[in-house]
């Protein structure tokens, strides 16, 4: 019996070490966002490099927010520039807290963290740089509580 939970927990330590030793992203950046607040007319600009275009990929938006954030949601406009210049804008709006307050994602400490499933399976239509312009859309001119956004993109499985 001792060694079957022993067999057991040696697998299970085993797959964690596997599952965590996955491909890195293609790309993975954060920037902060102003502790006075995060602007209307501000953006977090990511500079992607594209140099695949025959595969698919998975885009997050990662959102680190601290506890005293005033809302339960957040909308994003996302604007991307391709190589060849062309412009396309998203809107976002996902969850951070549920319906009673209570922070979705990780944490640690008061700050947590919020990776959100921005695009799946996409393939871009072109090798290159694709830049990417992120603001929030909330009615607030200055949002709080914003700490940090990231980009990142993966290959898709």
């Amino acid at each position: 019996m001792i060694k079957i939970r022993t067999k057991g927990l040696i697998s299970l330590v085993f797959s964690v070490i596997f599952a965590s030793c996955s491909q890195p992203p293609v790309f993975s950046e954060y920037k902060s966002v102003d502790v006075k607040g995060w602007n209307k007319d501000s953006s977090c600009v990511f500079d992607v490099n594209i140099e695949n275009a025959s595969i698919l990929y998975d885009i997050f938006v990662n959102v680190r927010n601290v506890g005293e954030y005033p809302h339960q949601n957040l909308w994003l406009f996302i604007q991307k520039m391709a190589p060849d210049s062309t412009i396309t804008k998203d809107t976002i709006n996902f969850f951070l807290a549920d319906n009673r307050g209570k922070w979705l994602g990780s944490g640690i400490g008061s700050v947590y963290e919020m990776p959100v499933l921005y695009q799946q399976k996409l393939k871009f239509p072109s090798l290159g740089k694709y830049h990417y312009e992120i603001f929030q859309g909330m009615r607030d001119t200055l949002l709080l509580g914003i700490s940090d956004i990231g980009l990142r993109i993966e290959k898709a499985e």
